[in-house]
């Protein structure tokens, strides 16, 4: 029987489901998830390894046209070098919505020699399913897709469909990663994202785009993990708003994201986390590096 394995990137603009998608691809949680566009800061590898191969999907930030700040530079520019290395790329995208955005991933995608396969996502919320087939046809025309194919990662709609489509279009060879390995990011990385994702979903909008999260220090304790992090914000007021009234708000992201660590990584949590302040960090390319912000 043949082996198939290669790496597949999701681009697409923020807020489409990408996330989502990549956590049900493999079956697992890594990707963290809001309703909060750039929620996606890094790319994030998973790792699905099935009978016949091994599909390497590469979660990538969204691709956005507000592209003046460093940070948003950094986003862009990680999302674009994923779509540039892969042998095969998920363009997601949401039904019956093609935003200026849209447009602008789809004029990246031409210059990708990669097959383009497009996922239309969420096709759960369309009440009207007579008007899908409308729109697909209009996409279809707007570029030589290898497929397209109507999803929902929320519900699993299809999701089969894909996974198999994925496979049978990379090429021939043995599998790159060992066959319980889900994802090349280390436990430090996704205990800093457990804790971002809580504060992203938490506040509104202005904060999640101003804050940053470091692991300080990360113990393997034998039946439990001691974690300390740092919140970086670039406001005093900021600080205010997640410390919360006699330090209850930090508490309840803090006991939050434990919880969430803790089925993470099946083992106790000790976590400890504090609040500090440096001023624009988001705009500061140096900053930015040692946050962990690198190409």
């Amino acid at each position: 029987m043949t082996n198939r394995c290669g790496y597949c990137a999701l681009l697409g603009r923020p807020n489409v489901g990408k996330s989502t998608l990549l956590n049900r691809l493999v079956g697992q949680k890594l990707a963290i998830t809001s309703r909060k566009p750039q929620t996606t800061r890094h790319n994030i590898l998973g790792i699905n390894t099935i009978e016949r191969g091994q599909v390497i999907y590469v979660d990538t930030p969204g691709m956005h046209l507000r592209g003046e700040q460093p940070m948003n530079r950094y986003l862009n520019r990680t999302a674009r070098s994923a779509g540039m290395q892969v042998d095969l790329v998920l363009f997601v995208v949401e039904a019956l919505v093609w935003t200026d955005e849209d447009q602008a991933v789809l004029q990246t995608l031409a210059k990708i020699g990669a097959p383009v396969i497009l996922l239309v996502n969420k096709i759960d919320q369309v009440k009207d399913k007579n008007r899908l087939l409308p729109y697909l046809a209009e996409l279809s025309g707007r570029h030589a897709f290898a497929e397209v194919i109507p999803v929902s990662a929320k519900a699993g709609d299809n999701i089969g469909g894909v996974e198999k489509t994925v496979l049978e279009r990379l090429p021939e060879g043995e599998n790159v990663f060992p066959d319980d390995q889900l994802s090349d990011r280390n436990e430090r990385f996704f205990a800093s994202e457990l804790i971002r994702e809580q504060l992203t979903r938490r506040y509104g909008k202005e904060i999640p785009y101003a804050l940053t999260v470091e692991i300080e220090q990360f113990k393997d304790e034998g039946k439990l993990y001691r974690i300390a992090g740092v919140i970086w914000v670039e406001k005093k007021g900021q600080k205010n708003i997640i410390i919360g009234n006699k330090g209850e708000s930090l508490k309840t992201v803090g006991t939050q994201a434990r919880l969430g660590m803790e089925a993470f990584f099946e083992k106790k949590v000790f976590l400890q986390l504090w609040v500090k302040v440096r001023k624009s960090w988001s705009s500061d390319e140096s900053a930015l590096s040692h946050l962990g912000y690198t190409d």
